[in-house]
């Protein structure tokens, strides 16, 4: 065990001693959601890396270009030469980023409307985005030569956007595994520290008590170098991906909340975790969908993350992209629900972002300028969603886009007002808000509440006519053609 990592154990320990939250769920059960996250209802999520020189397929290259017989092992060969040869570790030098300007970057997000960024700060392949004293493989010493976390923060926070960080870190002990199959440039750096260490077997990945389990070198280099970004970044929300719900991960995650809650109250910061898998205790951090949504209201907040394209989460020639209209839809169905939506984009290896991306980006942009106040500030209202779409509750299910209709309405509320969201613009501009219909005589109204006024969120001011009875509340915009949700301003009295 190096110097270093003794020493960032034993500090870890005394935090924990010495702080409010020990490393029992009993403990980390005492967590509140800082009210400053729940405010946050759109981020930014950036995989960048290595696998951004390939482009190729996805950004699991690192994995499967070791794995025989598959797309990613037969095109790297073609491309690059045989493994043994030219290994992942090859790329490192390919991967200049010259052309990667932070301020650009952060720039366009605020445009696109984000209050948040999640950039990757270390990916399965095990390459760190940032400086470290924990291992020479990081982008401030090899590749850009940039300390690419740092810099994002840092134009992030000066421009009013939350700074957080993601670790993928737990998978890179199975994930160059398949490499020591065959002959190739793996069993060259399997050594504690080395770029490909430890390059286990894989097995059931959804097995949380599969073996070989993380061993306890390696969950230890793995609670240090997570400790290391919240002392040297100072992350607001700190994202996990899957595979820490094995089992021998547990004691390592509830180590990893108590120093990182610890710090947060030591500083007085707002510290946040983004989980899935149930890798958590429920309620001692934020729960998150992978390409998913949940189906109904929360009483608790959760989360989104998805890509702008279907079939990666980084850059590749072959992205396939999304329709903006279906984002902003998403978006407004996840906020409507208690969740936020977090959204991947992939930039180039040269550190410029794709045109589609960006043009992705700026169209949700567009939109939040106009209709942001039934996003941000929000809460939920009574009910959540009306209409016949029904939401597939879960992960992975964004493979296909729901078909919303004019009668799938959408709910928010703030500033005295309630917001009601047409997720698909009818033609004929008539629509009917059912949730807030009267009442037939000698009947409960469905809204007891009186409606003031009816406004339309729009750039320039369009008449809207309304009326209500025991079927609803009707709005006719004949004037207005969107592609895009159209949202209503529903101003109230007592």
């Amino acid at each position: 065990m190096s110097f270093f990592k003794k020493e960032y154990l034993k500090k870890i320990d005394s935090c924990i001693e010495r702080g409010f939250y020990k490393d029992t769920w009993e403990s980390l059960s005492q967590y509140r959601v800082p009210e400053g996250y729940k405010n946050l209802k759109f981020g930014i999520f950036i995989h960048w890396g290595i696998f951004s020189v390939p482009a190729f397929a996805n950004e699991w290259y690192s994995r499967n270009m070791y794995i025989q017989g598959s797309p990613e092992f037969e095109h790297h060969v073609k491309t690059f030469g045989p493994q043994k040869d030219f290994g992942y570790k090859d790329f490192i030098s390919m991967f200049k980023a010259e052309k990667f300007n932070a301020d650009e970057w952060t720039d366009l997000f605020k445009e696109a409307g984000a209050q948040y960024m999640i950039p990757v700060a270390e990916h399965h392949d095990g390459f760190q985005m940032y400086d470290s004293d924990i291992s020479r493989w990081n982008s401030a010493e090899m590749g850009p030569c940039r300390n690419v976390l740092k810099e994002l923060s840092d134009s992030a926070t000066q421009k009013g956007i939350v700074a957080g960080c993601s670790s993928h870190r737990v998978e890179h002990w199975f994930f160059m595994g398949h490499g020591k199959e065959f002959e190739s440039d793996v069993t060259e750096y399997e050594k504690e520290g080395d770029f490909y260490w430890p390059a286990m077997p894989e097995r059931d990945l959804n097995d949380s008590f599969s073996t070989p389990a993380p061993s306890k070198e390696f969950m230890e280099d793995w609670l240090v170098r997570c400790c290391e970004l919240v002392d040297r970044y100072c992350p607001s929300i700190f994202y996990f991906d899957w595979w820490i719900h094995h089992s021998a991960v547990k004691p390592y995650l509830r180590k990893f909340a108590a120093y990182y809650y610890n710090r947060a109250e030591e500083n007085g910061r707002m510290a946040v975790i983004n989980y899935k898998h149930d890798a958590f205790a429920f309620g001692t951090a934020v729960v998150d969908i992978e390409r998913g949504k949940l189906a109904d209201v929360k009483p608790y907040v959760w989360q989104t993350d998805t890509a702008v394209a279907y079939n990666s989460w980084c850059y590749t020639t072959g992205n396939q992209y999304k329709n903006p209209v279906n984002i902003v839809q998403n978006l407004a169905d996840i906020v409507s629900k208690n969740g936020r939506l977090l959204l991947n984009i992939g930039p180039k290896a040269d550190g410029t972002i794709p045109v589609e991306d960006a043009s992705i980006l700026r169209a949700i942009g567009r939109w939040l300028k106009v209709n942001g106040e039934a996003i941000y500030d929000t809460t939920v209202w009574r009910y959540a969603a009306e209409g016949p779409t029904m939401t597939i509750e879960g992960q992975f299910g964004d493979s296909s886009q729901p078909e919303y209709t004019s009668e799938d309405i959408r709910f928010t509320c703030g500033k005295g007002c309630i917001y009601a969201i047409v997720l698909k613009w009818p033609e004929d501009g008539n629509v009917t808000v059912k949730s807030l219909a009267s009442a037939a005589p000698g009947n409960l109204p469905v809204f007891s509440g009186i409606i003031k006024n009816v406004r339309l969120l729009a750039e320039n001011t369009t008449d809207v006519e309304y009326s209500r009875d025991n079927y609803g509340l009707h709005i006719s915009a004949k004037d207005v053609k969107s592609d895009y949700p159209v949202v209503f301003r529903i101003e109230v009295d007592d």
